[in-house]
């Protein structure tokens, strides 16, 4: 009994093994999107450049003289436009992430068969 037991668990062992790297690469990739997507979703929400913008000529503070009005739109302009930037870097950091999920495995398997001489620092 303990033979069979050993031996299915070799089995799924060696398979879980083969099987990894299509998994990291169609199951483990869709799920890594996905991340991917939801976290630029929550940069959004976080920035928010499109409630600055659409709020632009509202004036702040309830001052709807002309110069509350003025320094209210350009100061949301600044707002717009730098949380834009921000939302344009977090994106850019989240698809850097998504390549570096996918190159991981190409990655570890560089460093296991290259020579150990070839990683020394001189």
């Amino acid at each position: 009994m303990w033979v069979i037991l050993l031996e299915k668990f070799f089995l799924q062992f060696v398979l879980d093994i083969l099987y990894y790297p299509l998994w990291w690469y169609t199951g483990g990739a869709r799920r890594m999107v996905l991340f991917c997507w939801r976290q630029i979703q929550e940069g959004n929400l976080n920035f928010s450049p499109g409630l600055w913008l659409v709020n632009i000529f509202v004036p702040m503070f309830g001052q709807t003289d002309w110069q509350g009005r003025i320094v209210s739109f350009f100061m949301r302009l600044v707002n717009v436009i730098f949380r834009f930037i921000a939302l344009l870097i977090w994106t850019a950091i989240v698809v850097v992430l998504f390549f570096f999920y996918l190159l991981l495995p190409v990655f570890v398997l560089y460093m296991i068969f290259t020579p150990a001489f070839v990683h020394k620092i001189i």
